[in-house]
């Protein structure tokens, strides 16, 4: 089955996403990244998410720490047990196992790729290569154009990893052919912006005349402007990406907001 193949409809003409991203969840609920309880971030922003109104969650990869497979168990039960109510969308991060991630895909946890509402949708990328850096294939670029030139309705895409240097530590994890990706987006003129997680911290920019906003980790943050390695506990936080779609010949809108839960 090609990437895009399964669809998921929404039946509104505005679309409000919560991505959350980089939680980095280990075997045991107490497991700890850089002395962060990270179950317990990205619980707290499940629940902050319940009360506000969202139509879905667009999780943006590097759900494990440890690359255990009861990692992703408890990925799935931290959502079960919440009051989040909304489907959950699912892209890869360079630590997870995309078998895995299907494993866990079923009821609230869905596996489309492609999400639809009114005259407009939202496509979910796979930058997943063979290294921490990010690597979108000859395959996939074409499947992305085929669905890119299926029609001409506008768009918003989301990956994992950065397409574009940020000056920070994960620039040595960048997507390496993200510029031909950015062109790609751009050249069709359907892609209105482009979210990303992986560098654990809110940045904005522009490639040609593509938005790109990369969202923070619900688990710790990297500081900004640095080749090192330094953390910040900001607390659990996340973004949310409000989509309006008025119909034929009718503008397409959206605005985001980055959520800091000051725990």
């Amino acid at each position: 089955m090609a990437w895009f193949d399964d669809i998921y409809y929404f039946t509104t003409g505005r679309l409000r996403i919560a991505h959350v991203t980089d939680s980095h969840l280990f075997a045991q609920r107490n497991g700890e990244y850089f002395s962060v309880n990270t179950a317990v971030h990205f619980s707290e922003c499940l629940a902050d998410i319940s009360q506000q109104d969202i139509d879905c969650l667009v999780f943006g990869g590097d759900l494990t720490q440890d690359h255990s497979a009861e990692s992703y168990f408890l990925f799935a039960q931290l959502i079960a047990e919440s009051p989040l109510q909304c489907p959950v969308f699912w892209l890869p991060g360079n630590h997870d196992d995309i078998a895995l991630l299907t494993r866990i895909s079923g009821g609230q946890i869905q596996h489309h790729k492609r999400l639809k509402f009114n005259t407009a949708e939202v496509l979910l990328l796979n930058s997943k290569g063979p290294t921490p850096a990010g690597w979108v294939s000859a395959q996939h670029l074409n499947e992305l154009t085929d669905v890119l030139t299926d029609n001409t309705a506008p768009c918003v895409c989301f990956c994992h990893h950065n397409p574009l240097p940020i000056n920070g530590y994960l620039d040595k994890h960048i997507l390496e052919n993200g510029p031909q990706l950015l062109n790609l987006l751009v050249n069709n003129g359907r892609t209105q912006a482009l979210f990303h997680g992986h560098v654990h911290n809110e940045h904005q920019w522009q490639f040609r005349d593509l938005n790109i906003y990369a969202s923070p980790a619900s688990s710790i943050q990297f500081l900004k402007n640095t080749a090192q390695w330094q953390q910040q506990n900001k607390g659990p936080m996340y973004r949310i990406v409000t989509c309006n779609s008025a119909g034929i010949n009718q503008p397409f809108e959206f605005s985001t907001e980055v959520v800091c839960l000051n725990g």
